[in-house]
């Protein structure tokens, strides 16, 4: 129920994993994914977002979509092309989406997932370096 629907909120932590930062504001349709992504739990942690991002797309509402992520391994890669999917979906079914990848200036293997992204998800992304 969108109804219930609250913001997504989780800090982010670094260890032996990490955890990326996740603020989505479920007032703005502001989703922002930041920090370095190589969790002991992946899929868990992917399935919270995406039925979050189910729920809110419920709202028909706009959503941007911020990602600036400076690492992520295999695993995560599948939970951010599940969110790319997701947002691609809800833009065919008319839902205004807009997507930004922010990436280091020198990091030519970000900017290429990034890339790949794009590719695999036929989604529109706005490439953002910076230092």
């Amino acid at each position: 129920m969108t109804e219930s629907l609250e913001s997504l909120n989780i800090e982010g932590k670094s260890g032996t994993f990490f955890v990326p930062s996740v603020s989505f504001d479920v007032n703005t349709g502001d989703c922002r994914l930041e920090g370095e992504s190589y969790l002991e739990n992946t899929w868990e942690f992917y399935d919270k977002l995406t039925n979050w991002l189910k729920q809110y797309t419920e709202k028909k509402q706009a959503i941007t979509f911020s990602f600036k992520l400076t690492y992520f391994n295999t695993s995560s890669s599948k939970g951010i092309l599940d969110i790319l999917f997701l947002l691609k979906d809800y833009e065919l079914a008319g839902g205004e989406v807009n997507v930004k990848w922010h990436y280091p200036e020198d990091d030519e293997d970000n900017l290429a997932e990034a890339e790949d992204f794009i590719a695999d998800s036929e989604l529109d992304m706005e490439l953002i370096s910076y230092t």
